[in-house]
């Protein structure tokens, strides 16, 4: 027979039990979280997200109240009122922080029983991730998840805060809004009272938070939810949220201040120190010295050799004479074995013709002038790990953005190191110290600023020039000649096009893009002729975006802004390997709610109500 709470209230949360509270009547409430039976005595680990303490049924004191403790398993859930008691000397638990203390029991309800459980929420070996999503409300009662969802609140609470101290106003946009897809697809949500018309729902607030700079609110923020219909992978959701904020009249580092201002409150609710301002490098520096545009500033930066050939070296070689030979150092490696050496070939990427040369031993003993140079060089100290990245010597020359900073032949070798490098890292230098552990207060945490993107990439299977970030980003004033007959060029690899600057930045953390932004165009004139440099009519761009284009005609100030993903933050500081683990009701790599079994088929008569019939996908 199960009892009813009545008016029974929790005086103390079971985390919070102290020695301070001895010889007080005490309250508690929570899930059975693990019973010892001793015969006379049985003992009762009583939890709630506050921890967990424990509590004693003597059958000595009350048989009635043993007999009653007797019924108790794992997960039931449970009033007991008693008086809080220290516990001798020799059975202080340091484990935790009720461990000086214990309750001893005087009443007993039981407010509701559990069947037996797929797993405990106490157990240390975890089931596959399918059951833990399947089972999310046991999954989520584990103290690893508790402290996750925390986590996930205090960053949300901190950046509030802040925010609101800087003049923020925190402002809803629509979750129902037009299509207007720009890269992932549109989630779409049919209109039963406009047949044949369809919402979309947002992939962000991008012209909303514009539109609120146009109606005056001059500095905006949302901790909102987005939605991408994209394929998933660890640091991706069809769903997720994001710290989006706008401001008017900015300039670049005024965007930034504000940004590393509320992720120094964010990361100082978890403990953690943070230095700002942050560095900054332009987009060219970061390719070029780290191969990526999201660059881990733990590992060194890459080191390029080719001088440290003779021509006559570099021809034996096979390695392209006009190609960046670059250097990976990894430090703290030691010497590897043969067989780690064959591990680190399928590791490596090969784009647009590079090799790999990752037995640096042998260039010494071949080439001892050049390796001596290159150790120099590179920095190399004892035990560090050095592996080579060049373009082969069969590399055919392409004046295709021969006029870019970084040529299409470089941005291969750079891409392909970069990709190793951080392989590397991840296989060999973490097991010898160069990341510091999760969890740590001194957790070493690296930021940058990464500016000066490109404003457009050539898509090669469309053979047409692409927003780089969004269309709504602009360009430098210096390159803005360059946008001239965009229209006719847009087809042109050759374009002038390459050449244009985006007044957009990165932020950057440990080689994970936390967030992006830009300082928009404020004025329909270069909105136009930005449309037309991706092709766009003027036709097209009414149709799609006729709303904005018009708002622009009304004394649009100029603005910017950004958009920081709050799961990858939260990921980051609780030291999860997933988003899925930060997200309280993730989905799968599917897209797929295993708990609640979404997306499921709808009736006949909901289809019918939107005049929608399903057919087979073609392709």
């Amino acid at each position: 027979m199960l009892d009813f709470l009545g008016d029974l209230k929790r005086t103390h949360m079971c985390g919070a039990v102290r020695p301070s509270d001895s010889g007080q009547k005490a309250v508690l409430m929570g899930w059975v979280n693990r019973r010892r039976d001793l015969g006379s005595i049985i003992f009762i680990d009583l939890r709630d997200r506050s921890g967990v303490t424990q509590v004693v049924f003597n059958r000595e004191q009350n048989a009635v109240l043993h007999d009653k403790a007797e019924q108790l398993r794992n997960e039931y859930v449970i009033a007991v009122i008693g008086q809080v008691k220290k516990r001798d000397a020799d059975t202080f638990n340091p484990n935790i922080a009720t461990g000086e203390v214990e309750l001893v029991a005087e009443e007993l309800r039981i407010l509701n029983v559990s069947k037996q459980l797929p797993f405990l929420p106490s157990d240390t070996v975890l089931p596959n991730e399918e059951m833990r999503l399947k089972y999310r409300y046991i999954d989520l009662r584990r103290d690893a998840m508790q402290f996750n969802i925390e986590t996930r609140h205090k960053v949300s609470m901190a950046v509030r805060d802040y925010l609101a101290s800087q003049g923020f106003y925190e402002i809803e946009t629509p979750f129902m809004t037009r299509s207007t897809p720009e890269g992932a697809r549109d989630y779409l949500v049919p209109s039963r009272v406009q047949p044949g018309s369809f919402y979309a729902l947002p992939q962000s607030p991008q012209l909303f938070k514009q539109i609120l700079m146009i109606s005056g609110f001059d500095r905006y923020f949302q901790i909102v939810r987005c939605f991408r219909d994209e394929d998933l992978r660890a640091d991706r959701q069809p769903e997720f949220t994001q710290i989006d904020l706008e401001m008017t009249y900015p300039q670049q580092e005024s965007v930034w201040a504000v940004v590393e201002g509320f992720l120094t409150a964010a990361f100082g609710a978890m403990g953690h120190k943070i230095k700002t301002p942050f560095p900054r490098m332009d987009y060219d520096e970061a390719i070029r010295q780290f191969g990526i545009d999201k660059p881990d500033l733990r590992l060194p930066a890459f080191t390029d050799v080719r001088d440290c050939f003779t021509a006559e070296d570099l021809q034996e070689l096979a390695i392209h004479p006009d190609l960046p030979v670059i250097a990976i150092r990894t430090p703290k490696v030691g010497e590897l074995s043969r067989k780690e050496r064959d591990d680190i070939k399928p590791m490596f990427v090969a784009k647009g013709g590079a090799r790999v040369f990752e037995d640096f031993k042998r260039i010494s003993n071949k080439f001892p002038a050049a390796a001596a140079k290159i150790a120099e060089k590179a920095g190399m100290a004892e035990n560090d790990l050095i592996v080579l990245v060049v373009g082969s010597a069969q590399i055919a020359a392409s004046s295709e953005h021969a006029h870019r900073k970084v040529t299409p032949q470089e941005l291969a070798i750079y891409a392909s190191a970069g990709l190793l490098r951080v392989a590397l890292a991840q296989k060999y230098a973490e097991r010898h110290g160069l990341f510091v552990k999760t969890g740590d207060l001194e957790k070493d945490f690296r930021f940058v600023w990464v500016t000066n993107f490109p404003m457009y990439e050539w898509d090669e299977s469309e053979r047409q020039w692409m927003a780089a970030h969004h269309p709504f980003t602009s360009p430098h004033e210096e390159d803005m000649p360059k946008l001239e007959n965009g229209a006719q060029t847009v087809k042109d690899p050759k374009s002038a096009l390459s050449e244009v600057r985006a007044r957009a930045y990165d932020v950057v953390l440990n080689g994970t893009e936390l967030g992006s932004g830009s300082i928009r165009i404020h004025r329909q004139d270069i909105q136009s002729k930005i449309f037309q440099s991706l092709g766009m009519t003027d036709e097209e761009a009414r149709t799609r975006f006729g709303f904005f284009l018009e708002a622009l005609e009304y004394g649009t100030p100029p603005h910017g802004g950004i958009a920081l993903g709050l799961d990858r933050i939260v990921m980051i500081l609780a030291g999860a390997d997933s988003l899925r683990e930060v997200i309280p009701f993730p989905k799968t790599a599917r897209a797929v709610d295993l708990m609640v079994d979404a997306p499921t088929p709808v009736s006949e008569a909901q289809l019918k109500d939107l005049g929608i019939q399903i057919k087979k996908p073609v392709g």
